[in-house]
Order: C-alpha cells, then structure tokens, then sequence
C-alpha cells in the first residue's frame, strides 16, 4: 500500500501535517507525537525580526471552533535558525517552514536566510497585513499576490508553497494569480475573519475586536475552496480547515488536494494527526486502493 505523495518533487511518505501555528515548531508535540510519522513539520510563522503579536485576549472559543488573533508572534528567523531546524531534524520528516512578512522585502530576507538551511519547502503567508499598503493582506489582490510570488520565487532556492487566504470574493481568482507568479504548490485554507463580543462585558471577547476563526465549523467552506482551486490550477494543493479525523481529511483529498494540514483539532486532541495518518491507512485497506493517489480529486 503506497501513501507516498509529490509536492513539486518533494517526496512525503504520507499525506498528512499540521497546520502553522497550532504546533509551534514541533517541540511542543514532539512528546505525544512521533514526528518521524507525518508527512511533513510546517514551522510556525518565521520573520526576519522578532514579533511580539498581538495584545491579550488573542483567543476564545466560538460554537464549532475559535478565534485567534495571536498576531504571528515569533522570536525571528535568528532563534529558528540556530534552534529549531537542528531539533527538527532529528526526525524522519520533511520540514516545511512558514514565512510571514509585513512587506516584499521582510519575505525576501527570510528566504535568502534559509537557501542555505536543510529544509524542503516554503510556504507563504500572504494573510499578512501588507504595511505598504495600508494594511490590506497580500493574498487579498491578486495582482499582489502574483507580485510577491514571482519575487519570493526568484530568491527561493526550495519549492514555493503560496497559503492562500478565504476572505476574498473568488478564491479561483487569488489561486491563478499565485500559480501565475510561479507558485509551485497552493495550501488553503487559511483562517475566516470573525468576530466575537461578550455580552456581560459588552465588550469584545479578542483585544484585537476580530481574529481569524477556525476549525470544524469552517471545513465545508475549506472543501469548497479547495474543489474550486483544484479545477482552476494545475499544481498540487495542501488542503485545510476544520480536518480532525481521517474522515475529514479524505474529503479534501477526493476534492482534489495532494495533501492536507491538520490545525485545530491538535489543541483539543493532541495526537489528531496521527489518528489521521492510520485512519487514512485503514480506510485504503477497506476500500483496496494500493495507492493513495488514485483517490486524488476523484469526486468531480
């Protein structure tokens, strides 16, 4: 039985890794879960400098999920460096990292740091307020989005991985423009903006007033997205948004994603990707697919 997929002639032995930012770099699960059996590590947000985040509260629980406006805080690409690429490669895995930026040129820093880095993969988070442009995300115009993936892909020595945002009218319209610029591989989705205010209080429950909502309320619109994007491109696709069982995950599969992320579901079941990973096992067996990518995008 084959669970090997190719994202851009990066091999994974399987399909399955968790989303940015619900994971850390992986130290913090690294004690209940062996990282040597996902597919990939994706990194938290990494930046060229030092980010504190957002003020607090930055997180409460919405019915069906939660909303977080942490604000990408992270110690800069310095620390990653010197202490998490060395602890993750300790592990049989592919190391995916995440990059943010408030610019073109925070991203291109970055990536220039990490040519030289032992790790497979990129992946862009355009859901960054672009600064120069009075806060609008990069992923929210697609002539943006091409820009800074034609630019990140010029200076990027690994495969492009462009995370493409929800909030926006036509998805498609934001997945061309990355694969325009020269994306090599597409993840989607990232989080929907929501609100939430506490009525005792009268105030808002997030310091921020809005944050980005995910999990399981948010997969059917992620499904969604990623069968549109998968009949609009023709690179493969990362799929998330909501995944906490093997069941979930090969709904995105069968709408056409190469591979999925697991975000959420890792804070109120810390092991959710490895119950993933032999869900999607067991399912192979009881259907006798030999090989995972004869289920890819099937369902039209």
């Amino acid at each position: 039985m084959n669970t090997k997929v190719n994202l851009a002639g990066v091999e994974l032995k399987n399909p399955v890794m968790e989303a940015s930012g619900t994971f850390g770099s992986g130290m913090e699960y690294s004690e209940f879960v062996d990282l040597s059996r996902l597919g990939a590590v994706v990194t938290k947000g990494v930046a060229n400098v030092p980010w504190p985040g957002n003020p607090t509260p930055r997180i409460a629980e919405v019915y069906g999920g939660m909303l977080n406006a942490i604000g990408l805080q992270n110690p800069g690409i310095d620390v990653f460096v010197n202490r998490d690429i060395p602890f993750l490669k300790k592990y049989d895995t592919k190391i995916i990292v995440n990059v943010c930026g408030k610019t073109t040129e925070d991203y291109i820093e970055v990536v220039e740091r990490l040519r030289d880095e032992p790790v497979d993969m990129l992946e862009i988070n355009i859901s960054c307020p672009n600064v120069k442009e009075g806060g609008i995300a990069f992923g929210q115009d697609p002539k943006a989005v091409e820009a800074i993936t034609r630019e990140v892909k010029k200076h990027a020595k690994q495969p492009v991985i462009m995370k493409l945002s929800p909030n926006v009218t036509d998805i498609t319209v934001m997945a061309k423009a990355a694969e325009s610029g020269g994306a090599d591989v597409l993840s989607l989705i990232n989080t929907i903006t929501g609100m939430k205010i506490d009525v005792e209080r009268q105030r808002f429950a997030l310091a921020n007033k809005t944050g980005g909502m995910s999990g399981p309320a948010v997969k059917p619109v992620a499904v969604r997205m990623v069968y549109q994007v998968a009949n609009a491109v023709n690179i493969p696709i990362i799929g998330m948004g909501g995944i906490a069982t093997a069941e979930d995950a090969l709904e995105f599969i069968l709408a056409g994603a190469t591979a999925v992320s697991v975000g959420t579901a890792n804070f109120f079941n810390p092991t959710a990707t490895l119950d993933v990973v032999s869900g999607i096992e067991d399912y192979m067996e009881r259907h006798n697919v030999e090989d995972i990518n004869e289920l890819i995008g099937i369902v039209k």
